[in-house]
């Protein structure tokens, strides 16, 4: 499990950093185009909002994974330490069920109706862009799983895996 984390945590990561990359340089012609040459790109434009939204998912997934997302610990450190680990393993069941049914099920339906639009400046289908909704839905599943085998495994809270 750890192996599979740590190969997908590379992946996301540099996947994450070629799609900033690609945005700066789409923005960049982006601006060339509309303000030297006075004839905007129009491809440049869309492709970064795809690349955009594209980050904010595989990114915030990337974020999750490294367990650097917003939480409210005050809540669960007020349990016992023996009722912490089941409000943890709570917490990750309802972030599973978030992701399956919101992410997964909800972002795969919105990419599947969004097939038959095609963008007039890509000639794409919008399906693409929906389709990182399912994806990264997929990888937050993975780590919570991952989260809970940790828990299990160690019989100690993230937190305290950390430290």
């Amino acid at each position: 499990m750890k192996i599979i984390k740590s190969i997908l945590d590379k992946i996301l990561s540099v996947f994450c950093i070629i799609l900033f990359a690609a945005m700066v340089v789409l923005v960049t012609w982006q601006v060339i185009t509309r303000f030297i040459f006075n004839d905007p790109s129009a491809f440049s434009e869309e492709l970064a909002k795809y690349c955009f939204v594209w980050l904010g998912l595989f990114g915030a997934a990337f974020l999750f994974g490294e367990n650097g997302h917003m939480a409210m610990d005050f809540v669960k450190d007020r349990f016992p330490k023996p009722l912490r680990l089941g409000v943890e393993l709570f917490i990750q069941l309802v972030i599973i069920a978030f992701a399956a049914l919101v992410l997964l099920k909800g972002g795969g339906n919105a990419a599947q109706l969004a097939m038959n639009q095609i963008n007039p400046s890509l000639h794409l289908p919008m399906g693409y862009l929906y389709a990182g909704i399912a994806a990264s839905g997929v990888f937050i599943i993975f780590y919570a799983v991952n989260c809970i085998y940790l828990i299990l495994t160690k019989k100690q809270t993230l937190e305290e895996q950390q430290q």
